[in-house]
């Protein structure tokens, strides 16, 4: 096998002979393991087929539709790289998008996740009862998938909205302003009314591994030098919680490079300026309205590789933590 590895590294006539050979070997080693473990690969089948037809195949038909020009109604034509350097050298508003969804990911991504472990920290220590209240206060916003609305009355245009009867009753301002309609407050508005609905999955998932790290290591630690409760977070609670710091940070980059309803149903779709304008918006844009189906995919495949990349490093930075 590693002979096989070097021959295909290398750039000689060999290397399809090879890789054929090396698919032929693994697929053999593959099917003996099956038959060996029959009983196990059964009861993981149904998830496995789930995931071929539902998540696995519709990816790489994705991938290979974006280098196509295909609107539905005609069959694919492949162009090449043309969707991708559209992208980039064609589409300002893809750009601004872009420049969008970094921001949302940049700011409320890191702030929600450590808001979520914060509060989950703090409540987890409360009597049961006390504990299970606060973790559905907190979480009940994102329940509820029209929580948000609440924010389009609070940020209302008129005087009737509750921040601008606040503002105006207070003589801050004396003229309703504008919010939804001017850009320059639509993003500030957006990422308060995201980080209110950041307390998701992940938040769950923090609450699950704080009331499951063995009380043990905490006295264990004390005696070792432990002296105040930061330190018993870093060296004791975070280490041992490995498992759903990792899932609470995939669901974090996931929600925040996928958002899209929330800032649609407040500052409308499209935004003014298109100053809530994110990538998602821009893939339902071309691939649920115009119907152009291989840019549609160019864009979802950009943002696969992106999500993936910065998954790989969330990974690599929680390794990090207690080592």
């Amino acid at each position: 096998m590693k002979k096989e590895a070097v021959l295909m590294k290398q750039d000689n006539p060999r290397f399809f002979p090879v890789l054929i050979k090396y698919i032929r070997v693994r697929g053999s080693a593959l099917w003996s393991s099956i038959k060996r473990h029959k009983i196990s690969y059964l009861f993981i089948a149904p998830f496995c087929l789930l995931f071929l037809v539902f998540y696995l195949i519709p990816v790489i038909t994705s991938i290979g539709l974006s280098f196509t020009y295909y609107n539905i109604l005609e069959k694919p034509s492949f162009i090449g790289w043309q969707n991708y350097i559209n992208l980039f050298f064609a589409d300002e508003v893809f750009l601004t998008a872009v420049k969008n969804t970094f921001l949302f990911a940049v700011i409320t991504g890191p702030i929600g996740y450590f808001m979520a472990l914060f509060i989950a920290w703090m409540i987890n220590d409360l009597k049961p009862k006390v504990r299970a209240f606060l973790t559905l206060i907190f979480y009940a916003p994102t329940i509820s998938g029209q929580a948000f609305i609440v924010w389009k009355y609070i940020f209302s245009s008129d005087s009737y909205g509750l921040a601008n009867g606040w503002l105006m009753k207070l003589g801050i301002i004396y003229n309703a302003k504008p919010w939804f309609e001017d850009s320059k407050y639509i993003m500030p508005i957006l990422i308060i009314v995201v980080l209110w609905m950041s307390m998701g999955t992940g938040f769950l998932s923090f609450i699950a591994g704080l009331q499951n790290v063995d009380r043990s290591l905490y006295e264990a630690g004390y005696v070792d030098g432990i002296k105040n409760r930061f330190q018993e977070l870093w060296f004791i609670t975070l280490p041992a919680m490995k498992e759903q710091l990792m899932f609470g940070a995939v669901m974090t980059i996931t929600a925040s490079f996928a958002i899209h309803d929330q800032l649609a149903a407040l500052a409308g779709f499209p935004s003014v300026n298109y100053a809530a304008h994110t990538v998602v918006s821009h893939l339902i844009d071309y691939g649920t309205i115009r119907f152009e189906m291989g840019y549609a995919s160019a864009i979802a495949t950009l943002l696969f590789m992106v999500m993936i990349l910065c998954n790989k490093l969330v990974q690599f930075l929680l390794r990090k933590v207690g080592s």
